[in-house]
């Protein structure tokens, strides 16, 4: 692969990673600029994300059986520009003077078209991409840096930006909506070009039809006894669940505990300094202490740093100093997912003589969703035991406790879990000789 095949590939990470940062930071747009309950949000958020399971394994599925002159997930590319265009601007339409039902209906239309379909029918074809098109390690992982550099940069954009951008156009629902097409329009483009620079090299041949073979229950039941992907799958729903809890609520940290809602830009950019210290140590770690290592190390950093920041809450120089620290430990685990999560496809197909590509990314693009939903309801149920009202300018000490547990005490939780999975995630090592067998197989 050369460059400009990893930097086409990076930007199709741009709409998933957009999704999923402004599916976050709709929780805050419903409870204060459209005014609904945040318990009601975060139940909505989370039903809809227990409806992609179907979706998720249809678009598995659909996958394995797509047959085009570009392959069988790069059309899918293709096909999902202006779906994504639309679905993006529809999440900011909401009927402002409509009654509550008709808002809680239309919500989670739109939640499901943004996350359940368009986002389920981009994200399973284009994490694919990472098996069909290359068997090295090496290159997967450089895809994975590359996506997530891409992945991170719109993220932070939506996390930093989107509240000053908005304010500053008037800070109502008509400068959320013009905001939400200018990224749209972005999302589209780069999804353009990620199918423009997509190939598919590990064609089906190659693999023998091995995918075409399997049934949807005989999928599922690889799936379960490939104890690499089952980590993964894990590993995958907290991760987004972190992510979702560290992009959505900062705004509820810099507003009711700092005091000023626009802290939140000043705390973000001062965050991308540790974000590219991690993307430069993220190449030489992997390779130094292979994929999964690299990432427990990180994981130790974080979570120590979450641990400390725990005993001061209330500090803003906690917040800008550990809080960097937490990012930087974030990156590998970002970066190197979705080849820990491919390189299962091969442990699959060595053990149990199956190739299911399709399935274990809808898998895990399920566990993903149903992190980052359960992450947004977790946002909307805390903050509603706690009592919070986006209509008042001080909270009860209730609600801030409520805005400390999702800010502060959570993310150490997070870190440790994370860590104790990934500790039983070995295939890196024994990967190349996995790939090395399935190459003996074939020859003969």
């Amino acid at each position: 692969m050369k460059k400009r095949h990893y930097l086409g590939d990076g930007a199709g990470q741009v709409p998933l990673n957009a999704v999923t940062g402004l599916v976050g930071m709709v929780t805050f747009f419903y409870t204060d600029k459209i005014g609904m309950s945040a318990g009601v949000v975060g139940t909505i958020l989370l039903l809809a994300r227990v409806l992609d399971a179907f979706t998720d394994i249809s678009m598995g599925i659909l996958l394995e059986k797509t047959k085009s002159k570009y392959g069988k997930a790069r059309p899918w590319l293709l096909w999902m520009v202006i779906p994504t265009l639309l679905s993006i601007i529809l999440l900011f339409t909401v009927p402002k003077g409509a009654s509550s039902t008709v808002q809680n209906i239309y919500v989670f239309i739109t939640i499901v078209l943004a996350t359940g379909i368009v986002y389920t029918a981009t994200a399973i074809p284009y994490n694919s991409i990472v098996a069909l098109r290359t068997r090295s390690s090496e290159e997967r992982g450089k895809m994975g840096i590359t996506r997530s550099i891409f992945g991170y940069i719109i993220g932070m954009i939506v996390a930093i930006a989107l509240i000053p951008i908005t304010n500053l156009l008037g800070g109502d629902q008509r400068a959320w909506v013009i905001v939400g097409a200018v990224i749209a329009v972005v999302s589209s483009i780069c999804l353009y070009l990620a199918f423009l620079a997509s190939k598919e090299e590990v064609t089906e041949a190659q693999v023998q039809d091995k995918e075409d073979a399997v049934t949807l229950r005989e999928g599922l039941g690889l799936l379960f006894k490939n104890k690499y992907w089952v980590i993964m799958f894990f590993v995958l729903l907290l991760m987004n669940m972190m992510s979702v809890l560290t992009a959505s609520t900062g705004i509820y940290y810099t507003k009711y505990i700092l005091g000023n809602e626009n802290l939140i830009g000043v705390m973000g950019a001062a965050g991308l300094i540790p974000v590219v210290l991690g993307f430069v140590a993220v190449g030489p770690m992997a390779k130094k202490f292979g994929l999964a290592k690299a990432v427990r190390i990180a994981l130790i950093l974080g979570g120590v740093a979450a641990l400390i920041r725990c005993f001061m809450p209330y500090s803003f120089m906690g917040a800008l100093v550990l809080g960097g620290v937490t990012s930087f430990a974030t990156i590998p685990l970002m970066a190197l997912s979705i080849v820990l999560i491919n390189n299962t496809v091969e442990y699959g197909e060595w053990k149990f003589g199956k190739r299911t590509v399709g399935m274990i990314n809808s898998g895990n693009s399920f566990g993903g969703k149903l992190g980052s939903g359960l992450g947004a309801a977790i946002i909307g149920w805390i903050l509603a035991f706690g009592q919070y009202d986006g209509t008042l300018a001080v909270q009860p000490d209730s609600s801030i406790l409520s805005i400390l547990a999702l800010t502060v005490y959570l993310p150490f939780v997070f870190f440790v879990i994370i860590y104790l999975l990934l500790r039983k995630y070995d295939l890196d090592l024994k990967y190349p000789q996995i790939v090395k067998d399935l190459e003996e197989r074939k020859a003969n």
